[in-house]
């Protein structure tokens, strides 16, 4: 059976606030998190939406204890300061620095899809115009995507299982499946989990564009569209989310508020192609069954899904496959929405902000809508919540993250019994 693992913490720096209470906010209030880019000049990718994190003053944190100051964030890039930020607000939601706990039994598992791309970008320029003698000395530790787990560490002195998951857009899910796991089978005690992006920069926008992945939409409430027929990309995103992964019995013992139990990982691949879903959902939908099975549910005792719904063509209709594959008749019952209809997608930290999403709506008892749908596509044919929040009883739910590559990921949370 092995041990029970709970949450008893989280932090998120997303496109709609920094912090979780601005962006579960921002989440019940159906709030699109998109803006204009301003950061380059649009006109030469064609794309002019992105999820980005406007709120984020980092001299904010200059000086407190266990982030950083003017001097370390020099020589941090920014997806390593979003997850320590992100991280910072998990401790102190947790209400402890688990001192009682060996320090090699305290872990993090946080990853990121692509590290430090823009470092990369202006290094390679330097490179380029004066030669290698100017490249950075910090280059190379600022930019490698363990970095932010690196970092965390540093701060918070968890000393035991610490790497970097980078699954393209399945690494913050399959980051805290793994976390789950060493907890679990007895590895942790508490681990710190999660995934960081930055991704504010016009090569990722170019690569991603020339891919046809992004909507070029110029509408801020349809850029974003899972599941809708005229769903034509996705809006890229940034941010960060990382959750307190505590043993049961330890956050029992000390009244940690806990706001949600995992209780069930799957980890699957399509081996099928570099980018698209495989089309039957065969090994997405096997995900979601180990998941269940794990967490000891049937597909009738899932309330919601939390979707990857990323708003591309392929994904969606492959994804409402694999929802019905692993549901069966019970596909029909089930809530199913997609946060990335409000924060776009944040790529390694995607599953992360869901599995607040997915704690949240644990706690409160509330699903969110998918946001901007307007258009049914009969490829897409489940319940979507697309006519607004729906405040039900929810006990159980799952997090999906399919990442390129064929990289599936499934989560199940449910709440917290005796």
């Amino acid at each position: 059976m092995g041990r029970r693992v709970v949450i008893t913490g989280m932090g998120a720096v997303t496109p709609l606030g920094t912090g979780v209470d601005k962006f579960w906010s921002g989440i019940k209030a159906n709030k699109i998190g998109f803006s204009f880019i301003d950061k380059f000049d649009t006109s030469r990718t064609g794309v002019k939406i992105a999820g980005i994190v406007r709120d984020f003053d980092e001299t904010a944190y200059y000086g407190v204890e266990g982030c950083f100051d003017k001097k370390e964030a020099k020589r941090m890039d920014m997806f390593t300061k979003y997850a320590v930020i992100s991280a910072h607000e998990a401790m102190e939601d947790a209400g402890t620095d688990f001192s009682d706990i060996d320090r090699f039994r305290k872990g993090v598992i946080v990853g990121s899809g692509i590290g430090g791309i823009d470092l990369t970008l202006s290094e390679y320029s330097k490179y380029l115009e004066k030669g290698p003698g100017r490249v950075s000395p910090f280059y190379i530790p600022m930019m490698i995507s363990n970095m932010a787990a690196g970092t965390i560490s540093m701060k918070t002195h968890f000393m035991g299982a610490n790497y970097d998951v980078s699954t393209a857009c399945a690494t913050a899910t399959h980051s805290i499946g793994e976390a789950f796991r060493k907890i679990k089978d007895g590895y942790l005690d508490v681990c710190l989990a999660g995934g960081t992006e930055s991704t504010n920069v016009e090569f990722t926008f170019a690569g991603f564009a020339n891919m046809k992945a992004l909507t070029k939409s110029e509408n801020l409430e349809r850029a974003s569209i899972p599941f809708d027929k005229e769903r034509n990309g996705f809006v890229l995103g940034e941010g960060s989310g990382i959750l307190v992964l505590e043993e049961y019995e330890h956050a029992k013992a000390r009244g940690a508020k806990i706001y949600a139990e995992v209780a069930g990982y799957g980890a699957t691949c399509d081996g099928y192609h570099m980018t698209s879903p495989m089309p039957t959902g065969e090994a997405a939908g096997m995900g979601m069954i180990l998941a269940m099975q794990e967490a000891g549910l049937k597909p009738s005792e899932i309330d919601y899904i939390n979707a990857h719904g990323t708003s591309t063509g392929l994904n969606d209709k492959y994804e409402t496959a694999a929802i019905k594959l692993a549901f069966g008749d019970d596909a029909k019952n089930v809530k199913i929405s997609s946060t990335k209809s409000m924060t776009g997608h944040l790529l390694g930290a995607a599953g992360a902000i869901e599995a607040i999403v997915c704690a949240k709506s644990i706690e409160e008892n509330i699903i969110h809508a998918t946001v901007g749908y307007k258009v049914p596509d009969e490829e897409c044919d489940l319940d979507y919540c697309v006519n607004g929040n729906i405040e039900q009883e929810v006990n159980a739910v799952l997090s999906n993250s399919l990442g390129f590559g064929g990289h599936n990921a499934t989560l199940c949370f449910k709440k917290v019994t005796e």
